[in-house]
């Protein structure tokens, strides 16, 4: 499978590396081709990893893995080009956080979503949200974190929520502990649980957590 991440921080190049050990072709995207940090990440990465524009990821991919800041993924989907990603499924694993004067503030929260807003601005997109609850490193080695803890999808098309969920249980998660939370709008809650996850990570000192869900049986 052909792969575009599009992003070149530390959770684009994780999972970018996790995709290419599993033997998919990458494409690392970032704003300009001669991006350096994408070059090496290509380099050191071997033969199935390349770097380019976020457009020309986007274009040779069969699924685009949104992994830039979430307040300027509309911006990096517009520079992927909505042509490169008609008819893909996106997934879309970014949070709409950053620190404002000293305080951690979402935008949007609670009426909208990051994950609400590229569906409606690439309606041909097939959006998944998922994997923006953890770290980067649990997305890709579930196992650093015992128990049955769990993994949302959500989104409009239940074919590409399947396909992101086969994807997951390539990266160890197993199918019983990702849970479908429906359609895009549940994004909303999924990128609400950041203020939480962070107060957390403050407190253990580390990211190496997640949540479980337990029912009633």
């Amino acid at each position: 499978m052909r792969y575009a991440v599009l992003g070149t921080g530390e959770v684009g190049r994780t999972l970018g590396g996790k995709l290419v050990e599993l033997g998919h072709e990458v494409t690392l995207g970032s704003r300009t081709a001669d991006n350096p940090v994408a070059a090496e990440w290509a380099r050191d990465a071997g033969d199935r990893a390349d770097a380019g524009t976020f457009a020309a990821a986007a274009a040779g991919a069969e699924v685009v893995v949104n992994a830039v800041g979430g307040r300027v993924a509309l911006t990096a989907l517009q520079d992927a080009g909505a042509k490169n990603l008609a008819g893909k499924v996106v997934v879309d694993v970014c949070n709409p956080l950053a620190f404002e004067d000293g305080e951690l503030r979402l935008a949007p929260v609670e009426s909208d979503s990051v994950g609400e807003q590229i569906q409606r601005a690439f309606p041909e997109a097939r959006v998944v949200k998922s994997l923006n609850t953890v770290n980067c490193r649990v997305m890709v080695a579930p196992d650093l974190v015992p128990g049955d803890h769990n993994l949302f999808v959500c989104g409009e098309d239940a074919a590409a929520k399947e396909q992101v969920t086969a994807l997951l249980g390539e990266f160890g998660w197993p199918r019983e502990r990702v849970l479908d939370l429906g359609g895009i709008q549940a994004a909303r809650a999924v990128e609400m649980v950041l203020p939480l996850w962070i107060r957390l990570f403050q407190g253990f000192g580390h990211g190496e957590f997640n949540f479980e869900v337990r029912r009633a049986r």
